[in-house]
């Protein structure tokens, strides 16, 4: 804050005052989530390593309230959208469709922009009256076309194919064009030098070329006059891939160019420019394509090419949408459909498509409306945006079915958008930065692309917490009625099927949902078999030491491949890969880099500067310059060089004689130089800048030609040389050719393509950072981010990829997509409570493989229509986001599981050690906060039978398994699926244990016939009733079952063999068990008031005792020694199960009664304090008293084994 004021040259006396304010509400906001709401959101705990993250808090707080308003309101969110969405797409009323490939591919600020600013200042093209086609300074409009021998003759010099020459210029030049009603051929609107139009000289060797072909006549390279004509023949501008002897003499000509050049000196001129570029296309398409020429081949080339072939590109892709569309709806109804036909979401599925189609189109209005051009590569962004709708779709899918079933729709809607905010949010935020981080590149392709990509993601956000939740709402309420998922009609459960004894067809295909009187059940809540598979399955085998191993050595050899596809990257947008695989111009393009590479640039240097180009020592300079840029490896010798001053001080050194000048003075200088040198008919003359008053030069211009540029790699070396030289130079020296525009970008790309991954890798750890407050984490995260990019960096080169503006669109899009597996993995991982780390693994693939899958699959279906489109672009789409989601979910599913488990938490920790080192309790039962359960047996005349229920969980570590991204039961989180499954268990154990006490108190006669018993390794077992031995203070060691059976004796015996500190406790226990016998014998003893007033019957007492269950909560524990008392007391009695309605008769008997009621209640479980606390997630009145655990203590083991007796001291043993 400090920093800020003081570089703002604001700061005052109330600057302190502002910083504390701001300091404050920052305090307050991070520790906001601490604050119970009148809401009742939910408080979550996070255990993550630097604690609480305020932003998660803030998150789940606000769509929470979120949720549960669209829960009851989805009208409004299903309406307003699709208004905004509409209103958006009316921009594309003022769309700007922008074509021009040197706006869109060379950079904003590029050096060869700058130069021919400078060039044109001093030397503008005249196309009317003095156009020279090796001085432009744009490439204008033209026609060029490239003629090579369709026969086996490779040899152009010959008779028949020079008539085929003649017809081809003359279907050229009558070619006709129409603007504004004009009509017009190339002589009409020509370019011209001395009025005359500039035309192909090298046709008029058709007068010689019957000579040259009989070898009477020999072509000397590279200049010749024409002995018939006097024309001076430049043989390097219209002959390509020249065979040539070593006495200079032309042996054959495989290819020949002619070009054709019209005014572009106004607007009106390059309409009309544009026009005849049009019917000169079609006229010489037409000839080659119906087959005038017999002898030759012509390929055909126009300025208004490349805006062609970006204008097909985006027509290709179109009809694209509908079935990209229809493929990802097919996929998203089939991945979202359960044998469930309630729970099923197969229209939501569709639904999200339809929201992130919407979305984008919103997006494109929007943007338009904001005066961005909108460009052919922009087609790309809907693909990603449906890959990117559809992952989010599955994101808040997956938390829906998370929720609890027995919520209402509106609290169900808050806990689903609670716990999908940061998933969604973290994936959506590190997407959108990820392309605006692009708006700052320099190419305006990729800033328009990002800026469109970037506001479609941000809407795709926004519809899906949006428009799509409000559909999520309207499912949920159907789902809620029991409606089948597509039909809409009510089904029965699939439990309630079975017991009706319904047919098979309706079992298995027309039933769903879940039986509200026992939501819990089983039958009704499946595990999903394709997270089973990889938790037992694909974890178990990346458990294997061998496995882990191979896997590493395949990240190695993954690592040897990137690195060596970073060494062979080409960089450069090469023209023909705008051009569609099909295009006419392909072959333009490769006929010119076979044949037309050996002197393909014609560079003009420029100094500028009033200097006094008289003076010996500015010639020297000059001169100096001149040989500095010759000497090159990629400039020709002076012989194809043009220097006016060279040539005119030459000319008067060997005319000086009779010329009789003297050059010694500037003002001398220049009037002989206007005199004998720069007449107009001579083309220096376009070299020389003179100033206002024609007394001194300004700037003057140089021509020198460039040799073997044979890629872009050359061309990239090229200007870097020649520009180093310019800036050496001590005189104001510029170089400059048309293409070097085009140029930059092969200097700027790979730069800013490193500085923008760098960037994106540092935000996007800096964002997980922020959603998920684990520093190693984020380092997992940034170590995944850099391993993918080199991934794709390097293979994307031994793909056929070049680093230009269109790939680096993919590596800075790349990045956002790097982060969506590997957070997640990483922070499931970590948030795992699991001991060892292969339990980890195991709990990180069942919580997270299915959906990398469902993410990975959806996103390449996407954009698999791209691959169809025969673009390099769209190629270019296809190849890098396939790679980055390849890499991405190789890294998620199997290399990071393997490394987090080799270095991640826990794993330098010896288990097997520790295993050997644990007591006999603690090998038996190893989780000393569980209680068992009593068995339940029937004996007797109802056969043998049993009744186990799982054991009370009074303490255990909460599952916490991330993020999750998608899939029906994507992961169990601490506040969704485990609380559904314990609920399930509970239950299930309150069911078999309300049906046992019935059945013991109702049901059986005479006396019970449950005898649980509870060993000291919290198993259970079993004594007959007619061998159970009566209660007495201090009961001997039995052996049950093959069991042993601890009682107070043993307690101390074990107290005996533990150190001194530990003995004394367990000694206290002992007293403590004293005490209670005795203080039961007195009470047995002693004559008591009746419990009840009432008088009210045992099966009157036995519903209360129900009822008062159904309201107890699974840390309750049972005292069972009643069941064995109530037995002996019945059967010394003689009592059956009618006797349960007799009154109280005597005080004996009503205390004896007392005693079992008050056993037989259940005693609520009091656990040590600071262990527990009382559970502010409770969503109905059942669950109100329902306890949840912290962060335990450590203990050893025998601390373990003293806190498992501690609790097994409130149990009676028999």
């Amino acid at each position: 804050l400090r920093l800020f004021f003081f570089t703002t040259h604001v700061r005052t006396r109330n600057t302190r005052t502002c910083e504390c304010v701001i300091v404050f509400f920052f305090l307050r906001f991070c520790f906001w989530e601490r604050r119970r709401t009148s809401f009742g959101v939910p408080q979550k705990i996070v255990k993550m390593a630097c604690g609480i993250s305020c932003v998660d808090a803030a998150l789940n707080r606000s769509f929470f309230r979120l949720g549960v308003f669209i829960g009851r309101h989805p009208g409004y969110f299903l309406i307003v959208p699709v208004l905004l969405a509409l209103l958006c797409m009316t921009g594309y009323q003022q769309i700007k469709y922008e074509i021009d490939p040197e706006y869109l591919f060379s950079p904003i600020r590029g050096e060869g922009k700058s130069e021919r600013a400078i060039v044109e200042n001093y030397f503008k093209v005249n196309y009317t009256h003095r156009f020279n086609v090796g001085r432009i300074t744009r490439p204008g409009r033209f026609g060029r076309v490239i003629v090579y021998a369709k026969d086996d003759d490779k040899n152009l010099l010959r008779s028949e194919v020079w008539k085929e020459l003649r017809l081809l210029d003359g279907i050229i030049q009558n070619a006709t064009a129409e603007y504004d009603g004009d009509r017009f051929t190339f002589r009409e609107t020509c370019a011209r030098w001395e009025n005359e139009c500039f035309t192909n000289d090298i046709l008029n060797l058709d007068q010689i070329i019957d000579e040259v072909e009989a070898g009477d006549l020999n072509l000397t390279f590279p200049v010749m006059f024409n002995p018939v004509t006097w024309d001076a023949h430049v043989f390097p501008v219209f002959f390509g891939g020249t065979q040539v002897s070593e006495d200079n003499i032309i042996i054959s000509v495989p290819s020949l160019q002619l070009v054709y050049f019209v005014t572009a000196d106004s607007k009106r001129q390059d309409a009309r420019g544009a026009a005849w570029e049009e019917a000169f296309l079609e006229a010489v398409g037409y000839a080659e394509d119906n087959g005038v020429f017999k002898h030759i081949s012509v390929a055909r080339f126009a300025s208004r090419t490349l805006d062609h072939e970006l204008e097909k590109n985006t027509r290709t892709v179109v009809p694209y949408f509908s079935s990209t569309f229809i493929l990802m709806a097919v996929f998203s109804i089939v991945t979202c459909m359960m044998g469930d036909v309630v729970r099923s979401k197969p229209w939501l599925g569709l639904m999200g498509n339809v929201s992130a189609v919407m979305a984008t189109m919103a997006a494109f209005g929007l943007a338009m409306y904001l005066g961005v051009e909108f460009i052919g590569i922009n087609l790309a962004a809907p693909f990603l945006m449906i890959g990117i709708g559809i992952d989010d779709t599955f994101v808040m899918l997956a938390a829906w079915r998370r929720t609890s079933v027995k919520l209402s729709v509106p609290e169900r809607m808050g806990h689903m958008m609670s716990e999908a905010a940061v998933s969604i949010t973290i994936t959506s935020l590190t997407d959108m930065l990820s392309f605006w981080i692009g708006i700052a590149c320099p190419f305006p392709s990729v800033q328009i692309f990002c800026t469109y990509s970037g506001l479609a993601v941000c809407f795709t956000y926004l519809w899906h917490v949006t428009f799509f939740a409000a559909c999520m709402a309207v499912s949920g309420h159907c789902e809620f009625k029991n409606l089948h998922a597509i039909f809409g009609y009510r089904v029965l459960p699939e439990s309630v099927a079975i017991k009706e004894k319904r047919s098979w067809f309706t079992r298995k295909f027309n039933t769903g949902g879940i039986n509200r009187d026992d939501p819990d059940n089983p039958i009704d809540n499946k595990e999903h078999l394709l997270m089973k598979f990889f938790r037992e399955k694909v974890a178990s085998v990346l458990n294997r030491g061998w496995v882990k191993a191979l896997i590493i050595l395949i990240f190695a050899a993954y690592l040897g491949g990137a690195c060596f596809g970073l060494t062979k990257i080409k960089e450069g947008l090469e023209r023909r890969k705008l051009s569609k695989a099909d295009s006419y111009s392909v072959k333009f393009f490769d006929l010119e880099d076979e044949y037309y590479r050996e002197f393909p640039y014609r560079i003009q240097v420029i100094v500028t500067g009033e200097l006094n180009y008289s003076d010996p020592n500015t010639q020297a300079q000059i001169e100096d310059l001149m040989q500095s840029l010759e000497n090159t490896s990629y400039i020709t010798t002076p012989l194809y060089s043009e220097s006016w001053l060279r040539s005119f001080i030459s000319y008067v050194d060997r005319n000086n004689d009779y010329l009789n000048l003297t050059l010694d003075s500037e003002e001398s200088f220049i009037a002989a130089l206007k005199e004998i040198w720069l007449f107009p008919a001579n083309p220096f003359s376009l070299d020389v800048k003179f100033s206002a008053d024609g007394k001194r030069i300004e700037a003057s211009r140089f021509m020198i030609q460039a040799i073997n540029i044979t890629d872009t790699n050359h061309e990239k070396v090229m200007v870097k040389d020649l520009r180093a030289i310019a800036k050496a130079s001590p005189l104001n020296a510029t170089v400059f050719h048309p293409y070097f525009v085009f140029f930059d970008q092969f200097e700027l790309v790979r730069p800013t393509a490193i500085q923008s991954m760098v960037v994106g890798a540092l935000i996007m750890m800096l964002v997980s950072f922020i959603f998920i407050p684990n520093f190693l984490c984020s380092l997992w995260v940034a170590f995944s981010i850099v391993s993918i990019e080199l991934g794709v960096a390097g293979y994307m080169s031994l793909w056929d990829v070049n680093l230009d503006s269109i790939s680096m669109i993919n590596l800075i899009m790349c990045i956002g997509f790097s982060v969506d597996f590997t957070a997640h993995i990483c922070y499931t991982y970590m948030s795992s409570k699991a001991r060892t780390p292969d339990e980890r693994v195991r709990e990180t693939l069942y919580g997270m493989g299915m959906p990398i899958v469902q993410g990975s699959v959806s996103t390449i279906l996407g954009i698999i229509a791209l691959l169809l489109a025969e673009s390099y672009i769209f190629l270019v789409f296809f190849k890098m986001v396939f790679l980055v989601i390849f890499f991405g979910a190789m890294h998620g599913l199997f290399l990071l599981p393997v490394l987090l488990s080799l270095f991640g938490p826990g794993s330098c920790t010896s288990y097997p050690d520790d295993d050997h080192k644990m007591s006999s309790v603690e090998k038996a039962y190893p989780h000393p906060y569980c209680i068992s359960h009593p068995q339940l047996a029937l004996t007797g005349a109802f056969g043998s039978k049993t009744f186990l229920g799982a054991p009370y969980k009074a303490y255990g570590d909460e599952k916490d398994l991330g993020l999750g991204t998608s899939g029906e039961d994507s992961s169990e989180s601490s506040s969704s699926k485990s609380q559904r499954r314990q609920a399930l268990e509970d239950e299930n154990t309150r069911r078999r244990y309300e049906e046992g006490w019935r059945r013991s108190s109702h049901n059986l006669t005479g006396q019970s016939q449950f005898q649980p018993v509870l060993d000291l390794y919290g198993q259970e077992s079993l004594w007959p009733a007619k061998t159970a031995p009566k209660p007495a203070p201090k009961p001997p060691a039995k052996v049950a079952n093959g069991r042993y059976v601890a009682g107070y004796d043993d307690m101390v015996n074990i107290a005996q063999g533990q150190t001194s500190s530990n003995k004394k406790k367990f000694e206290y226990e002992a007293d403590r068990e004293r005490d209670r016998r005795k203080s039961e014998e007195t009470r047995t003893a002693a004559p008591r008031k009746p419990r009840y007033e009432d008088n009210r019957t045992f099966q009157q007492d036995d519903e209360v005792l129900d009822d008062e269950y159904q309201h107890t909560n699974r840390y309750y524990m049972y005292d069972t020694s009643h069941v064995k008392r109530l037995s002996n007391d019945s059967a010394n009695s003689g009592s059956d199960s009618n006797n349960s309605h007799r009154k109280y008769s005597d005080e004996s008997d009503q205390n004896k009664r007392r005693r079992f009621s008050d056993e037989r209640r259940p005693r609520k479980y009091s656990p040590p304090e600071g262990i527990y606390k009382q559970n502010p997630n409770a969503r109905s009145s059942s669950q109100h008293n329902l306890y949840y655990p912290r962060q335990p203590p450590q203990r050893t083991a025998s601390q373990n084994s003293l806190h498992q007796l501690r609790h097994m001291g409130d149990m009676r043993f028999p």
